[in-house]
């Protein structure tokens, strides 16, 4: 089978595939009939959070990676223990002709407190292969795979490979070293034999079938068959490598902290590239908040420890393509988004460090004494995404320590809200009765009887306590393709009602959420739909579509679709094109789905078509969504496209059509928001009030335009008479308070309130400042109830007396309830107390010395 994308799409409780059993949960689970029982397969794994994370090993050892290719074979109730060790040291020793004397196997040595026996199985199997001496015994966390807190689990068998000299290897043997993270005696080939279900409570049962699940790292195989040390060492890093050198003009092997660097970005690039070829793009939240970290992680390294300073990482993209592209094709088609994007995003981060370094420079400015607070520090991570670990070499460069304790107290603060809000707490399944398969029939109806054939409670700290609900058949759609779920409501025979608040798909069953259980779950019920929520939501479906025809009519083929969000009341759809859609543009997109609208085309749809003869006929598939043999087509005249979403049964049901907004989204993305229907009717009734209120404004003039010309253009005018007369005011000022300088301590000195803005206190200060030596200069002002104060400090007196005009402002700031900051010469603050300016004036003195 061909690897499945790296990103997950549609199941909630991953956002990555991070393991090669992932796209076969759902056979693992029981809620999927495999096509074939026997499988071999290359998968794309990223392992960057949650339980399998790696982030932080990655570049400082030879051997972990964020993305790499996990190697497997499976069975699906097939074959068993015996095959699966048979035949993986026949690959082994046999094909792949690795040295016998090199490897260990381990087994699961079992559990007390589990009540799990040693496999004692395993052992006899591998005795035939291997001598008993390399037979070892491994710990619950070793050698007992789960697949997370609940499902499908078993014991495993892991071979290892010991890659030292044989001095080494006289010294130690490699029985002492496995599972011991020696950089060369490493695991290599994970056998998982699954026979059990964790349940909610913690304990065991057996599963009705039995199941095999092999995992091999293809990047170690590739070290051992190539006879290196280093996963680093072998041809699929060396090219990054090397171009690594030749751009950072660096040298690879000749220094651990330069070596890290490299290693660190050689892998980082792999994860980036294959995240975005497979339609996850950069951003704050979620999944794509995973791939900035990891990218700005090696820009981070690159600006640090190879001393670039400017965007290089999306160069490295064509040596990937050149190397990867011909096994992974999507690399070779997403080329020119995944190197846009990277450079956007390098260029973008490198904008924060250097923002970041000021920020830093003024929490420096504040601190008293030589350690800089933790919380200053971790404000400076969280909000402007300045890695703590520049912080820190930055701090010690220039004399200073960082409060480590108090910056880890904030993070696991922050972890363990965000933990707390995404946590959800599941109990097990009650099977109310048998079902081998839940069907949807909501293409068709919008309302039938259903039976309840399972439940379980959950509990999530936003929602508190809610019910999942499975079917045996449900009209109900579950979110999925961009489109939200469905909702609705169960009736019983004697009219008690349930609402179901949303349905999603988890491991192929289609769950219904609702706050309640039925009295009886053991009776027939109606399910029906929120049939105006489906008509709506599916119109605005039906509109992305001729959205994205339109799109390649208007702008050209090179248009893809990248992403969209299909709502009740408006429709989000992300493309690629590398500049802003022009106003003209917009309306002849806006103008090409109104008039397919118009036609009044017919929904064609095809349930069940071959893939390959689908693509044939012309039908868009989108990148990253994996398909199987058979898929669904949607046709709308010459609109055809793959999807399983729901549709509108002609396009006249669309009505119309209006784009509300167009956006860049990221580098070579673009976004475009839209609404359909009764939403465009309500949105021009409110665009014809505003007008009217305008109107009503201007005396109800039949030209609202020319009026709103005129009144500008007597503003303008107005403002200039407003500045000169200001100008005139501001060098009467001045002159009143060159009169008002004092001398103190040796320092010309003035604190006072002025009735100017902004702009005339700076001009008055600079201009006060050229004329008068030695000056320090506070003044306050009251705007539209706000408070203002302006520090102006001689560039040679700051210097001289050690004084910061932004740290003065700062502290002043708290007595009009406001901050500040700027320059050590001049700096403003802005607060909502002007009843303060009289203390802040007074205390200003204090400075003087």
């Amino acid at each position: 089978m061909a690897s499945a994308p790296m990103v997950i799409k549609n199941d909630p409780t991953l956002m990555f595939t991070n393991a090669g059993m992932n796209q076969f949960k759902e056979f693992f689970l029981g809620n999927g009939t495999p096509k074939d029982t026997r499988v071999t397969d290359t998968q794309k794994c990223l392992r960057v959070s949650g339980k399998h994370n790696d982030l932080e090993e990655v570049g400082k050892d030879t051997y972990h990676h964020t993305m790499f290719e996990m190697l497997g074979n499976w069975s699906f109730g097939d074959y068993f223990k015996q095959d699966a060790i048979d035949w993986a040291w026949e690959l082994l020793t046999e094909v792949y002709k690795i040295d016998k004397s090199k490897l260990y196997v381990t087994i699961f040595e079992g559990d007390d407190a589990e009540g799990l026996e040693r496999d004692a199985e395993a052992y006899d199997m591998w005795k035939k292969h291997v001598a008993e001496d390399r037979i070892l015994n491994g710990n619950k966390k070793d050698n007992f795979w789960e697949m997370g807190d609940q499902g499908p689990c078993g014991p495993c068998s892991e071979i290892h490979v010991d890659l030292r000299s044989e001095e080494e290897k006289a010294k130690i043997p490699g029985a002492e070293l496995v599972n011991a993270d020696h950089p060369q005696v490493v695991e290599i080939w994970n056998l998982v034999f699954i026979q059990f279900n964790r349940k909610a409570d913690g304990s065991l049962e057996n599963l009705p079938a039995r199941h095999i699940d092999t995992g091999m790292g293809f990047e170690r195989l590739c070290m051992v068959l190539q006879d290196k040390t280093s996963n680093y060492d072998t041809d699929v890093f060396t090219p990054l490598i090397r171009e690594i050198e030749t751009i950072t003009h660096s040298k690879y092997g000749q220094s651990e902290e330069t070596d890290i660097a490299i290693r660190v970005i050689a892998d980082h690039v792999r994860a980036v590239a294959f995240s975005i070829a497979d339609g996850q793009l950069p951003s704050n939240t979620g999944a794509g908040y995973v791939i900035r970290r990891i990218l700005r992680r090696a820009v981070r390294y690159g600006f640090t420890f190879l001393n670039t300073k400017e965007p290089f990482i999306y160069k490295l993209v064509n040596v990937l393509v050149d190397e990867m592209g011909k096994a992974f094709p999507e690399l070779k088609k997403q080329q020119n988004l995944i190197f846009n994007v990277i450079k956007e995003e390098e260029q973008s981060f490198l904008r924060t460090l250097d923002q970041g370094l000021v920020l830093l420079d003024s929490i420096i400015a504040e601190t008293k004494g030589k350690e800089v607070s933790g919380a200053k520090a971790f404000e400076l991570y969280d909000t402007y995404g300045f890695p703590i670990d520049l912080t820190a070499l930055i701090l010690s460069e220039k004399g200073y320590t960082l409060d480590e304790k108090a910056f880890q107290t904030e993070l696991q603060k922050q972890k363990d809200r965000s933990r707390a809000a995404g946590k959800i707490e599941a109990g097990d399944w009650t099977v109310v009765e048998e079902d081998s398969e839940e069907e949807f029939v909501g293409y068709d109806t919008l309302q039938t009887p259903v039976r309840i054939t399972r439940y379980r409670k959950i509990n999530t700290k936003k929602e508190g306590d809610q019910y999942q609900l499975v079917f045996n058949l449900t009209p109900f759609y579950a979110e999925g393709g961009g489109q939200v779920g469905d909702k609705g409501y169960l009736e019983a025979a004697n009219g008690d009602v349930i609402y179901i608040t949303d349905t999603k798909k988890e491991n192929n069953l289609i769950i219904h959420l609702s706050k309640n259980l039925p009295k009886n779950l053991n009776e027939t019920f109606t399910a029906v739909v929120d049939a105006k929520q489906r008509y709506r939501t599916q119109a605005n479906h039906s509109a992305t579509h001729l959205l994205h025809q339109a799109l390649r009519a208007v702008l050209g083929t090179h248009v893809e679709q990248k992403g969209s969000m299909v709502h009740s009341g408006y429709l989000r759809f992300d493309f690629s094109h590398f500049s802003k859609v022009t106003a003209e543009e917009l309306k002849d997109i806006e103008q090409f789905v109104n008039a397919r609208i118009q036609e009044q085309l017919p929904l064609e749809e095809q349930r069940a078509i071959p893939y390959d003869q689908a693509i044939a006929e012309g039908a868009i598939a989108l990148f990253g969504e994996k398909y199987g043999d058979a898929v669904r087509t949607i046709r709308f005249g010459k609109s055809m496209e793959l999807c399983g979403g729901t549709h509108a049964e002609n396009t006249a049901d669309i009505w119309c059509f209006k784009i509300k907004s167009e956006s860049a989204v990221a580098s070579g993305i673009r976004r475009i928001e839209a609404i359909t229907g009764d939403a465009v009717m309500q949105y021009f009734e409110e665009q014809d009030e505003q007008l009217e209120a305008v109107r009503s404004l201007l005396n109800n003039t039949k030209e609202p335009a020319k009026s709103i010309e005129s009144l500008q253009s007597e503003n303008n005018e107005l403002k200039k008479q407003l500045e000169v007369l200001l100008a005139e005011k501001a060098k009467n000022v001045k002159g009143e308070l060159k009169n008002e300088i004092e001398e103190v301590n040796g320092i010309q000195f003035l604190a006072k309130e002025v009735d100017l803005d902004a702009n005339g206190i700076k001009d008055l200060a600079f201009q006060l400042g050229g004329e008068v030596e030695n000056l320090f200069l506070l003044l306050a002002s009251r705007q539209g109830g706000k408070a203002l104060l302006s520090c102006y400090i001689d560039k040679e007196l700051a210097k001289a007396k050690d004084l910061n005009a932004g740290t003065i402002v700062r502290e002043l700031g708290k007595f009009i309830q406001g901050g500040g900051g700027g320059q050590p010469f001049f700096a403003t603050a802005g607060g909502k107390n002007p009843d303060g300016i009289a203390q802040a004036l007074n205390e200003v003195k204090t400075y003087l010395g």
